[in-house]
């Protein structure tokens, strides 16, 4: 089921991306900010794992075995809710975060129930591991200059970057 996450994309450091690009003043911010979100979203999509910490919504089907949370590494799941909006009694369901980070939810109610809780690396791009943060400026270095009319081909070093902390899921 799907994830709903609160508004705020990560984005790295301005100014790590100018300094790559060799940009001074601030007439592209508002551009860069854009093209760093958007590197940050698809490294997201490719290590499987948030990055900035932030709270997610997540229904799941309570028939009484355990439900693995879609969004990680989870650092707290702060409420489980019935269909109804109301506060579930604790002795009716189990909540866990495993080692890996992965959250895991466990009900037994007639309809299906809401999580809610915080999912993510760090509490800023400043706490993710370096690595990932210049795959990300490089990522959003290639497409500002893809959008000069240069080829557009991430280059292999971002993948090589992000591919340590990439989570697969097998279905």
């Amino acid at each position: 089921m799907p994830v709903e996450a609160e508004e705020g994309a990560p984005a790295a450091a301005l100014d790590e991306l100018k300094a790559y690009l060799r940009m001074e003043g601030g007439a592209e911010d508002a551009l860069l900010a854009g093209l760093l979100r958007g590197a940050a979203g698809l490294c997201e999509q490719f290590i499987g794992q948030w990055l900035i910490a932030r709270e997610a919504r997540q229904t799941v089907i309570a028939d009484g075995t355990w439900r693995k949370l879609a969004a990680g590494p989870v650092t707290a799941i702060l409420e489980v809710t019935e269909a109804g909006g109301g506060t579930l009694p604790v002795e009716r369901y189990a909540i866990d975060i495993d080692a890996r980070g992965d959250g895991w939810v466990k009900a037994a109610t007639d309809a299906p129930v809401t999580v809610r809780y915080r999912a993510g690396m760090a509490a800023d791009l400043n706490g993710v591991p370096e690595a990932i943060r210049q795959g990300i400026v490089r990522l959003a270095a290639e497409h500002h200059a893809a959008r000069m009319g240069e080829a557009a081909v991430p280059p292999a070093a971002v993948s090589a970057l992000w591919r340590p902390w990439r989570r697969m899921r097998l279905s």
